[in-house]
């Protein structure tokens, strides 16, 4: 009875009991949607930067990482990488041999990195035959090189012009080579783009006196929660005399700008709660100060308070549940818009992502986890405003509240 007469009540002011569900659903709503963003960038800023350098995790030579040195250089057998291919969760291994290098046309000279690659892991993991703006992709025969669009603008080469190539290689041996350019990519950060040189893994390590060596093994997993049991497998595999790097040991700026991030994004929601909890608390006092001479008529004829105070609550209760249910319900079409079209940052947005090497895109978080959370977050604070008509009905004077 007591619930049929609330719900009944609700729609007898239609507009208060509209106003009431709007202000909780908007609530749901910022909040899904500032959650999901920032969930949202991390793992993109997380995924991306593991896609275009280090992988989710890097087999190396035990010392490598300290000064990125050729003499550090592994061999990994054929056995090995059929072994690791059988890891659950595991979707790729891509190796690769990194140098430093002089590289020159004419008179213009400058230091780039070199990366030795198989083309097709390669395009696999971090979609390099998609950032191509000019020539040809590699392929696996191929003796040519792709330079980054920066770099070439820096030597003024282009396609089919010569690149020349000095440095040092392994155990201390020259490294020189005069190699066509076969094609021009284009990087996302300028850091990149104005010091890369790609080749094939058999050519690099022909030019670098590396025969059959790698400086890495860039590993993907198909889900980052499933990180550690890909680490534990490749542990196995590969035994003690190899080392293995996680991306966040590889890239502790990116993971203590997310940190630092994701502590002021919390400061944020708490101020957002707050700034809900008083609107929602605002839009309840409105309610019950329009019937102030309802419920001391109620009163006068009898009603006690106890029932009045009951009624009131689940007037409340029923509010907030039709709040957050349209909340829940009307943030999933929009972060998963979000999701699928994410807002590309600008200007010195863009700079800051930059300066964590990811792309400057604000992308969403589809998580479950993030649209019941918020939305219960967001009901306990609705059914805490309750306790405001409570408080209101059990001081009220029946006489004053039908005068005034």
């Amino acid at each position: 009875m007591y619930l049929s007469l609330s719900w009944r009540n609700l729609w007898r002011n239609k507009r208060r009991t509209i106003i009431a569900s709007a202000s909780v659903f908007f609530a749901v709503l910022l909040a899904v949607l500032m959650r999901s963003g920032e969930n949202g960038s991390y793992a993109y800023m997380i995924d991306s930067s593991a896609k275009l350098f280090t992988g989710y995790l890097q087999i190396q030579g035990i010392g490598y990482w300290e000064n990125h040195s050729l003499d550090k250089s592994i061999a990994v057998s054929k056995a090995q990488y059929d072994s690791l291919s059988q890891i659950p969760h595991l979707t790729s291994v891509t190796p690769r041999l990194e140098a430093f290098a002089l590289v020159s046309r004419g008179v213009n000279t400058k230091v780039a990195q070199i990366i030795g690659i198989n083309p097709e892991s390669e395009n696999r993991m971090t979609g390099l035959k998609n950032r191509l703006v000019e020539g040809s992709y590699l392929t696996g025969s191929s003796d040519g090189v792709l330079i980054a669009q920066g770099l070439a603008d820096i030597l003024g080469i282009k396609r089919g012009d010569s690149l020349i190539i000095y440095g040092q290689g392994y155990h201390g041996q020259m490294a020189a080579a005069r190699l066509p350019v076969v094609g021009v990519i284009r990087l996302p950060f300028p850091t990149l783009n104005n010091g890369m040189v790609y080749m094939t893994l058999p050519n690099a390590q022909n030019v670098f006196s590396a025969s059959g060596l790698i400086t890495s093994a860039a590993v993907m997993v198909d889900n980052v929660n499933n990180l550690s049991t890909v680490e534990n497998g490749v542990h196995s595999v590969m035994g003690a005399n190899y080392a293995i790097m996680t991306w966040d040991e590889m890239m502790p700026d990116l993971v203590q700008g997310i940190e630092l991030d994701n502590a002021s994004g919390i400061i944020m929601l708490i101020i957002l709660y707050i700034v809900i909890a008083f609107g929602v608390f605002g839009t309840v006092m409105m309610m019950t100060s329009e019937r102030v001479r309802e419920f001391g008529i109620l009163i006068s004829v009898g009603m006690k308070k106890a029932r009045l105070v009951l009624v009131t609550t689940l007037e409340t209760i029923l509010i907030s549940f039709l709040g957050v249910a349209a909340g829940f319900v009307g943030s999933i079409p929009l972060i998963y818009y979000l999701h699928y079209n994410p807002i590309h940052m600008t200007g010195e947005a863009a700079k800051a992502y930059e300066a964590f090497g990811v792309e400057p895109i604000m992308n969403f978080s589809t998580d479950p986890h993030i649209f019941v959370s918020q939305s219960i977050v967001v009901l306990v604070i609705a059914l805490a405003t309750a306790l405001y008509p409570v408080l209101f009905i059990n001081r009220l004077k029946p006489a004053k509240a039908i005068h005034g």
